[in-house]
C-alpha cells in the first residue's frame, strides 16, 4: 500500500510537470462528467418535479378517455379537455365517506397565454407539491369576492400585476387573436409563491366567477344581443353545470384502489379515476427514447473525453522513454511502470470529476431558479444519490481502464530502447 501511493505521488509530479498539456485532458473529462452527471441530474429531478406537482393527492376524477390526456390538461394545462364532468356527479363524490377533501378544477379561459383556472378556496389549503409543501402567498390572499382573482408567480412576475391590479380574461386558449370578457373584469387580490410547478404558470378565480362571465356565452361565443353586465350577473344562480377534473384526498389512501373502481364504474356518467403516480410513470415511459438518446450522446461524449485521455498520455511516451527507462534502472519493475501510468490517469480522472462535479453544481446553483421559473423544472444542490455515485465510479473507473492502454505500451519499451541515445 505505502508503494502504491509512492507512486501516486510519483505520478502527480510527473503530471505537474506536464501540466500545460494535460490540463486540456482535465477540461475534456471535467466537460464529460459534468454532461453525464447533469442529464441524469435533470432527467431525475424533472422526472421527480412532475410526479409532485401534486403530491398531496390521492387520485383525479375525470370524463372517460386518456388517463395521461386529463393529467395533462388537468395539472399541467396542457393540450385540451375531450369532456367534463357534471357539477352533480362531482359533488356527490365528494360527499363519499372515504374522501377528506376535494378540489374541483375548471379549465377553458385564459390571459395572454396563460391559463385560467376557475376552483374553490380549498384548493389554497389543500393543495400540495414536492414533498408535501403547501401554497403561500407572497402578496395578498385568496380570492373573495366574485370578480377576485389570484396570480401564479411566475404569471405575476413577467406580467407585472400584484393586488390590485385589473385585467380581463379571454374566451379560450392558445395561439391567435381571442374574444376577451370585457365587460367582466378581475381585480388581482394575491400573488403566490413560487412553487416549481405549474400553479406558477396559472390564475385562479372561483367557479362561480367562471360561469358569471359566461352567462351572455353560447358555443363559444357571446349570444347576440344579449348582455348581462357584471353587477347584474350576481343576481344569477352561479353554481357551476360542469367541471373539468376533481381532485381527491382520501382519509386512508389504502381505500384508493377500492374508490377507483366505483368511480370508473359510476352509474349515469362515464367517468374515470387516475392515480397522479401510475399516469406520470406512463408519461416517462413514452418519453424514454428520448432519455436514452441523452444519456447516449453523453455517453459518447465521455468516451470521447477517455479516448482522450489515453492518446495525451501515449504521445508523451516517447518524451518519457528517458523517464521510464531511469526509473527501471532504480529499480522500478515492470509492475511499477504499469501501476505508475495508470495512476496518472486515474489522478487526472479524479480532477476532472471533481472540477466537472464542481462545474455541474455552480450551475445549477445559477440556472435552477431560471428553469423553475421558465419550465417548472425544480433542480436544486443535492448529494449525489445512488445512481449518479454509480455513474461516477463508473468513469472513474473507465479512466483507470483507459490509462492501462499507455501503461502496456509503457511496459513493452525495453530498458536499452529508453537509454539509447540518438544520434
Amino acid at each position: 500500500m505505502r508503494r502504491f501511493f509512492y507512486l501516486l505521488r510519483l505520478s502527480g509530479q510527473s503530471a505537474w510537470n506536464r501540466r500545460g498539456t494535460l490540463a486540456l485532458v482535465v477540461f475534456s473529462v471535467a466537460l464529460s462528467t459534468a454532461l453525464l452527471l447533469g442529464i441524469e441530474r435533470v432527467r431525475g429531478q424533472a422526472r421527480e418535479s412532475f410526479r409532485q406537482s401534486v403530491s398531496g393527492t390521492d387520485l383525479v376524477v375525470g370524463a372517460r378517455g386518456s388517463p395521461l390526456q386529463l393529467m395533462l390538461y388537468a395539472i399541467f394545462h396542457l393540450g385540451g379537455a375531450t369532456s367534463e364532468i357534471s357539477w352533480d356527479s362531482a359533488r356527490r363524490i365528494a360527499e363519499r365517506s372515504e374522501v377528506a377533501w376535494s378540489i374541483p378544477l375548471a379549465l377553458g379561459d385564459s390571459h395572454q397565454g396563460y391559463p385560467v383556472v376557475a376552483t374553490t378556496p380549498a384548493f389554497f389549503q389543500r393543495y400540495s407539491y414536492r414533498r408535501g409543501e403547501s401554497l403561500r402567498f407572497a402578496q395578498g390572499e385568496p380570492f373573495r369576492d366574485l370578480y377576485d382573482l389570484v396570480v401564479g408567480a411566475e404569471a405575476a412576475k413577467n406580467l407585472g400585476y400584484r393586488p390590485g391590479s385589473v385585467l380581463t380574461l379571454a374566451h379560450g386558449s392558445g395561439a391567435g387573436k381571442l374574444a376577451e370578457h370585457t365587460d367582466k373584469p378581475f381585480a388581482v387580490t394575491g400573488v403566490l409563491r413560487p412553487t416549481g410547478t405549474p400553479v406558477d404558470r396559472s390564475l385562479y378565480i372561483s367557479l362561480e366567477a367562471m360561469e358569471a362571465i359566461h352567462l351572455d356565452w353560447q358555443g363559444g361565443a357571446p349570444v347576440p344581443g344579449f348582455q348581462v353586465r357584471a353587477d347584474q350577473a350576481r343576481k344569477f344562480n352561479l353554481e357551476p353545470k360542469r367541471v373539468t377534473a376533481l381532485l381527491l384526498g382520501l382519509k386512508n389512501r389504502g381505500r384508493v384502489f377500492a374508490l377507483q373502481r366505483q368511480v370508473n364504474d359510476y352509474p349515469g356518467e362515464a367517468l374515470m379515476g387516475v392515480m397522479p403516480g401510475v399516469a406520470m410513470d406512463q408519461l416517462w415511459t413514452m418519453i424514454g427514447a428520448g432519455e436514452r438518446v441523452l444519456l447516449l450522446v453523453s455517453l459518447l461524449v465521455t468516451v470521447t473525453g477517455l479516448m482522450g485521455l489515453a492518446a495525451a498520455i501515449l504521445a508523451g511516451l516517447g518524451e518519457r522513454r528517458r523517464e521510464l527507462a531511469i526509473l527501471r534502472s532504480a529499480g522500478a519493475g515492470p509492475l511499477d511502470i504499469v501501476l505508475l501510468l495508470a495512476c496518472e490517469g486515474l489522478l487526472l480522472m479524479s480532477c476532472g470529476i471533481l472540477a466537472g462535479t464542481a462545474a455541474l453544481a455552480l450551475l445549477i446553483a445559477g440556472l435552477g431558479p431560471v428553469l423553475a421559473d421558465r419550465y417548472g423544472i425544480a433542480l436544486y444542490l443535492s448529494p449525489p444519490v445512488a445512481r449518479e455515485w454509480a455513474i461516477l465510479g463508473g468513469i472513474l473507473l473507465a479512466g483507470f481502464l483507459a490509462g492501462l492502454i499507455p501503461a502496456f505500451r509503457a511496459y513493452r519499451l525495453s530498458l536499452a530502447d529508453g537509454l539509447t541515445v540518438s544520434t
